[in-house]
């Protein structure tokens, strides 16, 4: 079946729209960070961990220079460390993944000829 010359045109067209809003758009990145705590009693070391993955999210942006990120869901799982009968120790890890736009490859830089 032949390709009309508009549809082939149309369809080129679109294909190089598509390849250049590609190009342009930001890429986004993400990572899953966590923090771990180990305490007596289960509900304070929830607590801790949960609030401590949010500083060192701060933390671990900023070092990078990442201005606007998101986070998603955050989880929190414990386990018991140790049960001694009349008290309990856990180990509670708080997760969450993060997310943040990496821009798009800026263009070369035309550099100035010798002379």
């Amino acid at each position: 079946m032949p390709i009309s010359t508009s549809s082939l045109a149309v369809r080129s067209l679109a294909l190089v729209v598509a390849v250049a809003a590609g190009s342009v758009a930001a890429e986004a990145k993400c990572t899953r960070l966590a923090f771990s705590v180990n305490d007596y009693g289960k509900v304070g070391p929830a607590k801790d961990a949960q609030a401590l993955l949010d500083k060192y999210i701060a933390r671990w942006t900023a070092e990078r220079g990442i201005k606007k990120y998101t986070t998603g869901k955050k989880t929190v799982t414990c386990e018991l460390f140790l049960d001694f009968g009349f008290f309990d120790e856990y180990t509670c890890k708080a997760a969450a993944t993060v997310c943040w736009n990496q821009g798009p490859a800026a263009p070369a830089a035309a550099k100035p000829k010798a002379s």
